[in-house]
């Protein structure tokens, strides 16, 4: 099988408890497996490795082209509005050969938003049942 020639880095923020990270894997591993011929990396702000610039070098190593980050975030505050930015223009140059883009945090998707109304109204009507 070729090396993928394009990429989906999900950018996290980071925390201190390790555990944090434990469903942005699982996201991970679930994009893993719908999207084959597709690199799927995890990248982090601050407090967890690797960081974005070390996720895009690898890549960028191993020839993939495209990139595209996707902020797990849940809206675009600071950090996404300042500090991914200038992280990613920071590897723009350091990576010119690589189209790199940035899509919305994911928190700002219609259907992300339903979805999680969805698991609120789900958790509701459960624990109204008496069930944890």
């Amino acid at each position: 099988m070729d090396a993928p020639t394009q990429a989906l880095v999900l950018f996290a923020h980071g925390a201190r408890d390790a555990r944090w990270r434990e469903p942005f894997d699982r996201l991970q591993q679930k994009l893993v497996a719908a999207l084959p011929g597709c690199a799927v990396r995890l990248a982090f702000l601050e407090l967890m490795s690797p960081g974005l610039p070390d996720t895009l070098a690898g890549l960028a190593a191993d020839g993939v082209a495209e990139i595209t980050v996707v902020p797990v975030f849940f809206g675009q505050g600071g950090h996404i509005r300042r500090d991914l930015p200038a992280l990613i223009e920071q590897c723009r140059h350091q990576y010119p050969s690589l189209r790199i883009r940035c899509a919305p945090a994911v928190g700002e998707s219609e259907g992300v938003l339903d979805a999680i109304a969805a698991y609120c109204a789900a958790s509701l009507k459960a624990t109204s049942l008496g069930q944890p």
